[in-house]
């Protein structure tokens, strides 16, 4: 005798038998649950039918590779930095959401993917739509046993550009240039290329960030302007702690800096405009008009921190101490990427070989 509604019934051999059903592959498929008792019956049963319920999961050839980033994105939202991921999402739906939304990942392959991406992005463009699709696919892989697929991309025939920096030359004339009418933005320039801020981080320094007792500047925060994630807004001013562990770092003054810090030393508030951070853009066209009223070539903000750290080195300091007081995680990041050594130190370096051969010569150095 069944009980009505429950899919619930005595079997001849005395046992109780409970259905359910689990969509597979687009079909129901019916599983039986057996006990001594209804009541038994019923209570597994009802935790089956709320297994079920739960996890929802597709079969693996019925998912899509949208549905998948969907899933991902809201793990990203919730997990990593807001700031990360609006970034995902906005690869996501420039790059990969038409061209590979509706597809099964089994249907992905390596020679469709680099043809539909092209080779016409930048490097960092092409490596970001690698990096946030593979991400997707591992997603898939991990929650939805999909097939384990990892895009290689191809990146490598296109050569990032050697890293400019100042020169000691145009170093000299945009130091001068500062000094000539001082003030807290000129100020701000002097700064990063005393310590090799970022352009998000001086624009979000607030005065407590500095500690005059101990000569100490604290990196607790950075701002940018990203895609905003609501209606009638394209872009939004974001401020957020640094975008690693090691970029909250602190960075000694140095004497002379810290005498100017003094003159110019605010209670509160932040750097520049005491009520709010200062717009990155905004710094970044100043900076512009700096160079240009200084005499030098146009370029971009970052140089200021490159140019910090080939100095350190040159100068002969430690490269541990160089990566920490940049914020890096790793020194090899230092060494390749932000250590430009000028010809003026490589032709120091063979003087200095040269000098310990005169010693055999007999040739005074």
């Amino acid at each position: 005798m069944s009980r009505k509604g429950e899919n619930i019934r005595k079997r001849k051999d005395g046992r109780w038998e409970g259905r359910y059903t689990e969509q597979t592959s687009g079909k129901g498929k019916v599983h039986s649950i057996y006990g001594k008792t209804y009541k038994d019956v019923k209570a597994k049963l009802a935790l089956a039918r709320t297994a079920v319920a739960e996890s929802n999961v597709p079969d693996s050839f019925d998912i899509s590779v949208g549905r998948i980033a969907e899933e991902w994105l809201a793990e990203v939202k919730c997990q990593k930095k807001y700031a990360t991921y609006v970034k995902y999402n906005d690869i996501y739906e420039r790059y990969i959401k038409l061209p590979f939304g509706r597809l099964n990942p089994i249907e992905l392959t390596e020679d469709a993917v680099t043809k539909q991406i092209g080779t016409q992005k930048s490097v960092s463009c092409m490596r970001s739509i690698y990096s946030v699709l593979n991400q997707i696919l591992a997603y898939g892989e991990l929650h939805y046993k999909t097939t384990d697929i990892h895009i290689r991309g191809n990146t490598a025939h296109k050569k990032t550009s050697a890293v400019k920096i100042l020169n000691l030359s145009e170093q000299a004339k945009l130091i001068r240039f500062l000094y000539q009418d001082m003030d807290i933005y000129r100020l701000g320039i002097l700064l990063c290329l005393s310590t090799g801020l970022r352009l998000g981080e001086i624009c979000a320094l607030k005065w407590t960030d500095f500690d005059m007792e101990r000569k100490v500047l604290h990196v607790n925060r950075t701002v940018q302007r990203i895609a905003a994630d609501k209606e009638g807004m394209k872009t939004m001013l974001l401020e957020s702690v640094p975008k690693t562990d090691s970029s909250r770092r602190e960075i000694p003054l140095s004497d002379q800096l810290y005498d100017l810090l003094i003159l110019y030393r605010q209670p509160e508030g932040y750097f520049f405009i005491k009520e709010r951070p200062l717009e990155p853009r905004t710094y970044q066209y100043k900076f512009k008009s700096y160079l240009l009223s200084a005499g030098i070539a146009c370029t971009n903000f970052h140089v200021l921190r490159h140019t910090f750290a080939t100095n350190c080195i040159s100068n002969g300091a430690d490269v541990k101490s160089v990566s920490e007081m940049l914020g890096h995680s790793d020194v090899k990041i230092t060494l390749n990427r932000y250590v430009h050594p000028t010809m003026d130190t490589k032709r120091n370096h063979l003087n200095s070989l040269f000098a310990i051969y005169g010693q055999y010569t007999g040739q005074v150095s």
